[in-house]
Formats: structure tokens, sequence, C-alpha cells
């Protein structure tokens, strides 16, 4: 099927631009929020973390992304889970843990302003965290494939892979239940799962070596020291 290479083509562009854009949010927030200087940051802090005990549910948000015209758009596969809570608030405390308040007062002092402070100082000390977030964020989206399938209905050529690949499972399995009907048996829908779990994951597996001694010291981020 030629079209899976179109899916995978989908699902790189989303990936990568949804990693992006949840990456530029979660930083600037995260080090916004973790400023002692700015009023209001713990209600605010608050308010993002209330987001992950309550959802508006599938109903309101399909009414939400047909009312913003964005159904079988690139758009709905990007902007609704391009931000998400845990990655910031992880993130917010790893800069208030290892960035140092004398550090950023340095800067200041020297007439620094906020974006040179977070992209000079920040940034560069914070990569094995920011190398892990990205990574879930990535991950994440390259294994969504649920809001696709409400949102992608007539532009068939936006479906991703893995939406593209649960069709095909879908359609292997329910011709080869088929007794003496016209449906021809395509394959043995167990084969056909191997493929796709193959064909879905060796992309994304081939990203983690790159990431991998980030990934590990990201993850020691919070432990408790002796």
């Amino acid at each position: 099927d030629t079209s899976i290479m179109r899916s995978m083509f989908v699902t790189v562009v989303v990936t990568v631009t949804f990693t992006a854009i949840g990456m530029f949010l979660t930083i600037c927030a995260a080090y916004v929020l973790s400023r002692k200087t700015l009023k209001g940051r713990k209600v605010m802090t608050f308010l993002i973390m209330l987001t992950m005990y309550f959802v508006a549910g599938t109903i309101p948000d399909y009414l939400l992304m047909s009312n913003l015209h964005m159904l079988d758009t690139w758009w709905c596969l990007i902007l609704p889970l391009c931000f998400a809570p845990y990655n910031l608030l992880i993130m917010k405390n790893n800069f208030q843990t290892n960035i140092s308040d004398s550090l950023i007062e340095a800067a200041v002092i020297d007439g620094a302003s906020h974006f040179t402070i977070l992209s000079k100082i920040v940034v560069p000390l914070s990569k094995p965290i920011i190398a892990t977030i990205a990574l879930f964020y990535a991950v994440g989206r390259w294994n969504a494939y649920q809001d696709a399938l409400y949102y992608i209905k007539q532009n068939t050529s936006l479906r991703p892979l893995q939406l593209k690949l649960y069709y095909l499972v879908v359609a292997a399995s329910e011709s080869f239940q088929a007794e003496g009907g016209n449906v021809g048996v395509l394959t043995n829908p167990e084969v056909l799962k191997a493929a796709c779990v193959i064909f879905a994951t060796v992309p994304i597996i081939i990203v983690y070596p790159f990431l991998q001694k980030y990934f590990v010291q990201g993850t020691m981020v919070g432990a408790v020291k002796e």
C-alpha cells in the first residue's frame, strides 16, 4: 500500500512540528513560572495543574475543533495536545533546582534580558531535561492515533501512520474472519500486526540512541541525594 509512505510523511511532519511547538511553550512557561519575582505564579501553576485532573471530554473537544474549522487539517493533529502540564511541572522544578538564583541575578546586573538569560544560560544548563521532555513529546505524538480517528474523516491524505496501520489491521482481521463470502483473505492479521509494529517502531527507536545520554541524566532529576 503506497499510501503508507504518505502516512509516514504526515506523521514525521506532525511529530517534528508538534515537538518544536510543545518544547517552545514548555520552556518559556517553565522559566517564567520558576522566577520568584513573578506575582501570582502559584495561582498560575495551580490553574495549569488543574487541567491534569479535569478535562472537558471527547464531544466538547470535537465541537471545539469544528467551531475553529480545524477538522481535516494539519492543525487538529498538532495544536490540541502540544502543551502538557505534566511536562511543564517537571521542567519548572528542574529550573528551580538546578539553575542558581545568584547566576540569574548576576546576568541581570550585567544587563541581560530574560530572553538572553533563557537562551544563553538556562537552556544550555538544562540539556538533559530538555532532551527528556522532547522525547516524551515526540514519542507521545508518534504513537497517538485517537485524535486523528476523531478529527480526520474526509481528508484521508492526512491520516498519520498509526491510524493508517490501525485501518489495515482492522481490514485484515475482517477479511480473515470472513467465511465463504466475496471478501478475499489478505493475510493472517497476526502477521500484519507484527509487520505494522516493526514499521511504526523502528523510526522512533533510531532516534533514541542520540538522546540516550541526556535521557538517562534527565530521568535522574529529582532523585534523592545522599
